[in-house]
């Protein structure tokens, strides 16, 4: 077997043996030594505080992204509308008992409104 390429075994198996290998094995793998390893860290320790400001800085830049640089039928509205949907949505968490739905149903009002009145649709 000197040839290590996908086309190279004939067998019908091994394309699920890849997928396991390849797709499943190397993300779980770090999912299941992170809940092995978080039973002994302790919620204020400074290694789990930087890993929570990571997580939150890439979701904030996720956010920032779809709202400042957006594609498909989000791009067809305003930046005014955009940026005031997510203000709203964040102004309604704020004010109503920091309710994530109730914030996502603001913005998403915000936004079918803002998409009615400019004739985006």
């Amino acid at each position: 077997m000197s040839d290590w390429t996908f086309y190279a075994l004939p067998d019908p198996w091994w394309p699920f043996l890849f997928i396991i290998l390849a797709g499943w094995l190397p993300t779980d793998i770090w999912r299941y030594l992170g809940v092995l390893s978080s039973g002994n860290l302790s919620e204020s320790s400074p290694v789990l505080q930087l890993v929570r400001s990571i997580a939150t800085a890439l979701v904030a830049a996720v956010i920032a992204r779809l709202v400042l640089y957006p594609t498909g039928s989000l791009a067809l509205l305003p930046d005014a509308v955009r940026v005031g949907a997510m203000a709203g949505g964040f102004l309604a968490f704020l004010l109503l008992r920091r309710s994530i739905v109730l914030g996502l149903v603001v913005a998403e009002l915000i936004l079918i409104g803002g998409a009615w009145v400019t004739g985006a649709v």
